[in-house]
């Protein structure tokens, strides 16, 4: 199955360019697929993504701002010394470009620009927490909520290691096998062991250096995380079916970031899966996918 443009290729919110593609049948239900920190829409696995179609639902990808093809804030900059004082939770963060709210405009922009009243919203990592603004801001626009390894904006809850935080905020080199290099070593810390796939990581570090490679959007976007603040009185407010799933071997949004998730969220699903970390491996594809259907079909009755 090939990746498909259905209506236009890019949304628009305000001064902000949206990329997008869409991928089965425009006629099913639609699923909103929001990635996370530094990430574009290429960094689903596509074989991932055409399993999902495969099983009856019109998947839509996009690239975030600050990511992929999708406007690039160049001339916001954010403090670097502002920034990891913030992670280690001893500093505030100044002004910053964005926040989570926003970027869950962009991600209705597309639902607009499909002509989609509703669909069922999917967010992995910052994507989930993307997706919970979403539906708390624009809770008419969504048939229900699956959270993959994220966190409620507690700064008690999911909290990475220091291992994690390390690896996150190091820099990394600008050359392509340079950076590709460093970042297979960066995600090995929070990836399960068993289910380490070399080709698999890598090919998905070159589909994203050869789309777009820009090193200062990322702490942008880990800015908007930081200063958006707890979800911890919000999410109590959402009405739709959630799902709620995380990896126990997570060291960079610990497990408790998924439990604490699903306790405020009313009547949410918590799967947990043992030997999976803050990543899709291909060996928890069926389990992933299974519970997405599963769930995305029961959301339809609320539609």
């Amino acid at each position: 199955m090939t990746e498909s443009n259905a209506g236009a290729s890019v949304a628009v919110n305000g001064d902000i360019s949206i990329d997008y593609a869409t991928l089965g049948d425009s006629d099913a239900p639609p699923i909103l697929m929001i990635m996370g920190l530094g990430a574009q829409r290429v960094s689903w696995p596509p074989e991932f993504l055409a399993r999902l179609a495969d099983r009856g639902r019109f998947v839509i990808t996009l690239d975030n701002r600050d990511a992929g093809l999708s406007t690039h804030l160049h001339d916001a900059a954010v403090a670097l010394d502002e920034l990891v004082g913030a992670l280690m939770g001893g500093g505030q963060l100044a002004e910053v470009p964005y926040t989570l709210s926003d970027m869950a405009d962009d991600a209705v922009a597309v639902l607009d620009a499909l002509g989609i009243d509703r669909a069922h919203i999917v967010g992995a990592s910052m994507g989930g927490m993307i997706a919970q603004m979403l539906v708390i801001d624009h809770p008419e626009r969504a048939l229900s909520l699956t959270s993959v390894f994220s966190t409620t904006g507690e700064m008690d809850v999911g909290v990475p290691t220091d291992e994690a935080v390390m690896a996150l905020i190091s820099p990394v080199p600008e050359d392509r096998e340079g950076y590709i290099t460093t970042m297979m070593e960066r995600w090995k810390v929070w990836s399960a062991p068993e289910h380490w796939d070399d080709r698999a990581v890598r090919g998905r570090l070159e589909r994203e250096y050869d789309r777009s490679f820009d090193p200062g959007a990322t702490p942008r976007q880990l800015a908007a995380i930081l200063t958006s603040g707890s979800r911890e009185e919000l999410l109590p407010g959402i009405k739709v079916p959630t799902l709620v799933i995380h990896g126990l071997l997570d060291t960079l949004v610990q497990p408790t970031g998924g439990r604490r998730t699903a306790e405020l969220i009313p009547g949410a699903e918590l799967l947990e899966i043992p030997d999976m970390g803050h990543e899709l491996p291909e060996a928890h594809w069926d389990t992933v996918i299974g519970a997405i259907v599963g769930h995305t079909a029961a959301g339809q009755d609320s539609a």
